[in-house]
């Protein structure tokens, strides 16, 4: 009888890559060659990961982060904005961005590697330092140009800054200084922005260029100016004739919320015009949040009109919702029902204004129900002293009318 012989196949099984512990440096891939640099840190928590994305001073924490096999998600906090990711070995990963836009999803090639510290190399020491205020025009497609101030602070070849627009700041950018060149970048899940340019002298930028995105680009140039100030292109008014508002939308639960509702009379009212894919909205949104909690037994009301990407009230809510828990803000949040980029926003909403021009802009109602003032524009936490200069006009202005 002949012998059998049986041959058992062993099959090993590629264990799973965990990732990292530590400092990444993010890349959002553009064709142009000029990608989008910022720099990230992954933690372990309660056996999930964490991301904290870093731009100078300021720490997104991220906490939607999935794992499944090699594949990774990972949610933005704030905005319709995500990552889907696969893991090359430990030490990296390749993928898409997504974010949501007034035309659909955009996606953008990104990739990371572990154990990167820097934003950009330091190659060589810097010939000029470019601390201190900018007068900036930007140059938009057709030529033209739009004012802006740039606020810098180096230390060596280090560099962090911010640009400050007629309608809010590019928030917190880190970067460097090489030589007689300049680059700083920022990302905060909406935000996807990096600056070049070259220094002529300690008073003189050229030559520079502004990247926004996956094909976004402007040239810009710079001159020192500790007296800079910008013009008042997004101011909004009130028509001729009027002197109240005149509105009612929707809470995040579907309930009708007017501004003639008992819980407003006799008190002094702040209505915020913002969106949830706005990062100047988030800013001021953190800040009104704080206010409320602290000031609302003083007679004070806020109300939140938004504007966002979809007609449709469910996708709205879903994404203002963020903001909402983000910031654990606990006045109403009304869904409008107008895009932002319907032209005609203005007047289907709030036809007692002249035209909204400055997502965020603030309302400031006295007790009679009548407006006091109109505020367009943001000045974050990343403009430094602006924003101190913001927080104390908007205290003194709501003190004001309540002793009114």
């Amino acid at each position: 009888m002949p012998l059998i012989y049986v041959v058992f196949a062993a099959c090993t099984v590629q264990p799973i890559p965990m990732l990292r512990i530590g400092e990444w440096q993010g890349k959002l891939i553009r064709e142009d060659g000029n990608h989008i640099i910022f720099n990230f840190e992954i933690k372990e928590k309660n056996d999930s990961l964490l991301w904290i994305i870093k731009n100078g001073e300021e720490r997104i924490e991220v906490t939607d982060v999935l794992e499944n096999g090699d594949s990774l998600f990972v949610q933005m906090p704030v905005f319709e904005s995500s990552f889907k990711l696969v893991k090359l070995g430990n030490n990296q990963l390749k993928g898409v961005w997504t974010k949501a836009a007034s035309t659909g999803f955009l996606d953008m090639p990104f990739e990371a590697t572990a154990g990167i510290t820097e934003r950009f190399p330091v190659t060589t020491n810097a010939a000029k330092n470019i601390t201190g205020k900018w007068s900036v025009r930007f140059f938009r497609a057709d030529g033209s140009p739009r004012p802006a101030i740039a606020e810098f602070m180096q230390k060596g070849n280090d560099l962090s800054g911010t640009f400050i627009t007629p309608t809010g700041d590019y928030r917190y950018l880190k970067g460097v200084v090489n030589g007689d060149s300049l680059q700083i970048s920022t990302f905060d899940g909406s935000h996807a922005y990096f600056f070049k340019g070259y220094i002529n002298s300690d008073s003189s930028i050229s030559k520079g260029f502004y990247y926004s995105g996956a094909t976004g680009i402007e040239p810009w140039e710079a001159m020192k100016n500790d007296t800079a100030t910008l013009p008042d292109v997004a101011a909004m008014y009130m028509r001729d004739g009027e002197e109240k508002l005149s509105f009612s939308f929707r809470d995040l639960n579907g309930k009708q919320v007017s501004i003639t509702d008992e819980r407003f009379k006799n008190k002094v009212v702040i209505v915020q015009i913002m969106g949830s894919w706005c990062p100047n909205c988030m800013d001021e949104t953190a800040f009104l949040s704080t206010f409320y909690k602290k000031n609302k037994d003083r007679g004070v009301e806020i109300v939140a009109l938004a504007y966002e990407y979809y007609e449709d009230f469910n996708l709205a809510v879903n994404s203002i919702r963020k903001f909402q828990k983000r910031f654990d803000v606990q006045y109403p949040m009304l869904v409008t029902g107008v895009t932002v980029t319907d032209t005609l926003r203005t007047e289907k909403t709030l036809p007692q204004l002249t035209k909204i021009k400055s997502f965020p802009s603030t309302i400031f109602i006295g007790k009679n129900g009548k407006v006091a003032k109109i505020h367009a524009g943001f000045e974050g936490p990343g403009t430094g002293s602006r924003y101190e200069a913001l927080q104390k006009e908007f205290i003194n202005t709501v003190d004001q009318l309540l002793k009114q």
